[in-house]
């Protein structure tokens, strides 16, 4: 019997979030609702602007997987969480997090010196995000970070499509998918941010490979990827890279396809401060859902379910109480 429902691999970032204004993010030239990285130098500028001119709100264990997986075990899932940070009190911060969650992770091994990486998420008054990341350590995750007996034990490899922007990172996605298939582990993808796919397109199609099992991704991404200028056109494109597939489409809802039949389920109505971890929120429950047995459509009602209300929240994670409220929410309401 697998021992992890889920295995991930992906970038361990520290977030840091604040309220912004979009005339700041003008001043700054930081291009709003995409993910953009940079270096060390431009981090110490952004957080001494984003201090003296925005408002805090909180920091937190982040990155796309890891956002997705924590969901998944709050809500009941066996995971594990590949990933890596530095020796230094940051690090420290981001494995105590995962722990406390409830995720199993290789970073109950030796951790090496160097700078956790950090990711500045800046949300303005329509709710939108905007990231500028700092990779540090993370974009030296490798090979040698898989723990493939982990791997092994689990019925589905999840990996996100920020790897694609460090080689190291890419080619350890690559190897991920590899063993997985190998021992015949599903493989799912999230394409994680439009950018990924506008300016990494051909680095992502080569962790796709032959295609995965399943893809999640929103419009914007799926649109991009197809190269098609209609989100229709688009998804039925989208089985020519994934053998099942989900689309977040925001206040629309989602449309899924399990392989044979597509659904398209009606979005939450809600009154959104911070679409921050959204997708990622989806996914976790999603994925909860499908584990449990639940079919696409279910599981994609919970996704909403889930996701609707974490973007009246701040910040891209919720209490481990609010996903049993949640949970038990759905459940009732069938």
């Amino acid at each position: 019997m697998p021992k992890f429902d889920l295995y991930g691999l992906g970038n361990a970032l520290v977030d840091t979030e604040y309220c912004v204004s979009d005339e700041l993010l003008e001043l700054l030239d930081v291009e709003k609702g995409m993910m953009t990285l940079i270096d060390d130098l431009q981090l110490v500028a952004l957080e001494k602007e984003l201090r003296d001119r925005g408002k805090l709100k909180k920091q937190a264990s982040g990155g796309s997987a890891a956002n997705s997986l924590i969901a998944a075990a709050n809500f009941g899932l066996e995971v594990f969480y590949s990933c890596k940070v530095a020796d230094d009190n940051l690090g420290t911060f981001y494995h105590k997090d995962l722990i406390d969650s409830g995720v199993a992770t290789n970073l109950d091994q030796i951790r090496e010196p160097g700078t956790t990486g950090r990711c500045l998420v800046m949300v303005t008054d329509d709710a939108e995000r905007t990231m500028n990341t700092f990779l540090g350590i993370t974009g030296d995750l490798g090979a040698r970070d898989i723990d493939e007996m982990a791997l092994k034990a689990s019925k589905m490899l999840y990996i996100e499509g920020y790897l694609a922007s460090s080689n190291k990172s890419r080619d350890a996605a690559v190897r991920a998918y590899q063993i997985a298939k190998d021992a015949g582990i599903q493989v799912a993808l999230t394409f994680s941010d439009p950018a990924m796919v506008t300016y990494f397109k051909d680095q992502v199609s080569q962790i796709v490979g032959d295609g995965v099992d399943l893809l999640f991704c929103n419009e914007q991404e799926a649109m991009t990827w197809t190269d098609k200028e209609s989100i229709e056109e688009a998804l039925t494109m989208l089985s020519q890279t994934a053998t099942q597939w989900v689309c977040t489409r925001g206040k629309d809802g989602a449309s899924v396809f399990d392989g044979t039949r597509r659904f398209d389920v009606p979005g939450r109505t809600v009154t959104p401060v911070d679409t921050n971890g959204a997708g990622d929120m989806f996914a976790g429950a999603f994925l909860y859902g499908l584990s449990y047995g639940w079919n696409f459509e279910r599981s994609a009602r919970f996704g909403v379910h889930a996701s609707g209300y974490l973007i009246t929240k701040y910040g891209p994670r919720l209490s481990l109480a609010s996903h049993a409220t949640l949970l038990k929410e759905f459940e009732a309401t069938g």
